[in-house]
């Protein structure tokens, strides 16, 4: 199993009042927490796509571009790319401009997005969410496949037999199919031969084995074989030296992240109970001890049988000292611990003795 990492930039403030953070310091540190990543071992580095004051990346290629110079072996993806309100020829050329600078790590993940304000930003349909997709999503695989590209669609003007430059290094260029938990994605990304990225950021976990049996069931009835679709699932969480100090460290960075969301779409305040019962073994958070988020994505595999796992480590605004020994203790602990309890075929302890 392949073992990653995933952020959005965030720049929210702990306290609600607190003057926001810094979005030139924030990406400094960012880039020294992928520099740090590769170093540990951790196979993949994701960053978000958002339009909001509240992240600071937009576009996530240039942030890669720059890790790109200063790391080694690890994978740079967006997280995600938003193709709907995008110009699939552009992003092809971003992300294969990528793929040369890094030597062949680039990757995309392309889907809808979490929030609505690249639409109107870049003149689309909120109206045409679903067709935006579905078409932005065909060019830009049309794209990868073909050097001179004829397509037609609704929604961009065509292309008539016109060459897309430069080509990427790997060939063809990694693209997964985001989904966040619709039926529709999961089938639409097993249809079209994509590897799925799972989002599971609340509720319980399992109750997504259908939606990962839906791209399976899809890929295997159109001929694609399981190592050319694989599956990875994105949680949210935060892992320290000891169980409470990870629990105490994430509570206010969480909600600190989520009160601007909840106060836009209506949702009630997070409060500890709530968060409490997210980080016990069956809740959607890895929040703990190494020792913790071991059983806890060991419990998960035996659920989904998933090829990679990515932590979107330190979901609102954690300071940058505890974030760096986070990234560590992950590379270097929990991922190690977990590919040799699975080499090994070794019983993962009853849910029960670890919660939280």
């Amino acid at each position: 199993m392949e073992f990653g990492l995933s952020s959005f930039g965030d720049l929210n403030p702990v306290a609600e009042h607190d003057p926001p953070i810094d979005p030139a310091q924030r990406l400094r540190d960012l880039l020294e927490e992928i520099r740090v990543a590769d170093e540990a071992g951790i196979d993949v580095f994701g960053l978000g796509e958002h339009h909001r004051p509240d992240y600071a990346i937009s576009a996530p290629e240039i942030v890669l571009a720059a890790a790109a110079s200063r790391t080694e072996r690890i994978r740079l993806s967006s997280a995600v790319t938003v193709i709907s309100s995008a110009d699939p020829v552009r992003v092809y050329q971003d992300f294969a401009t990528l793929d040369l600078l890094s030597g062949g790590r680039a990757e995309i993940w392309a889907g809808c997005g979490s929030f609505i304000e690249s639409f109107p930003l870049f003149g689309q349909d909120l109206d045409d969410y679903d067709d935006l997709y579905a078409e932005k999503l065909d060019l830009l695989l049309a794209i990868r496949e073909r050097e001179i590209v004829t397509w037609s669609g609704l929604h961009r003007p065509p292309i008539d037999g016109r060459g897309v430059y430069p080509r990427a290094l790997q060939n063809p260029l990694p693209v997964w199919l985001a989904s966040g938990g619709t039926p529709a994605s999961a089938q639409r990304g097993g249809a079209l031969g994509l590897p799925m990225v799972l989002a599971i950021i609340g509720g319980h976990w399992r109750r997504f084995r259908s939606i990962v049996d839906i791209h399976r069931h899809a890929a295997k009835t159109h001929g694609h074989a399981p190592e050319a679709t694989p599956v990875a699932i994105n949680s949210l969480g935060f892992v320290a030296r000891d169980s409470q100090t990870a629990l105490d460290t994430y509570f206010p960075a969480y909600t600190a992240a989520i009160r601007l969301v909840a106060r836009e779409r209506g949702w009630g305040t997070m409060t500890r109970d709530a968060y409490d019962a997210q980080v016990t073994p069956e809740g959607a958070l890895y929040v703990g001890s190494p020792r913790q988020l071991v059983e806890k994505i060991l419990h998960s595999h035996e659920v989904f049988g998933h090829d990679r796992f990515i932590l979107q480590l330190g979901t609102g605004t954690i300071p940058h000292r505890e974030m760096l020994a986070a990234i560590e203790l992950y590379g270097t602990e929990v991922i190690p611990a977990v590919r040799s309890a699975l080499a090994t075929n070794a019983p993962v302890p009853d849910s029960e003795a670890i919660a939280l």
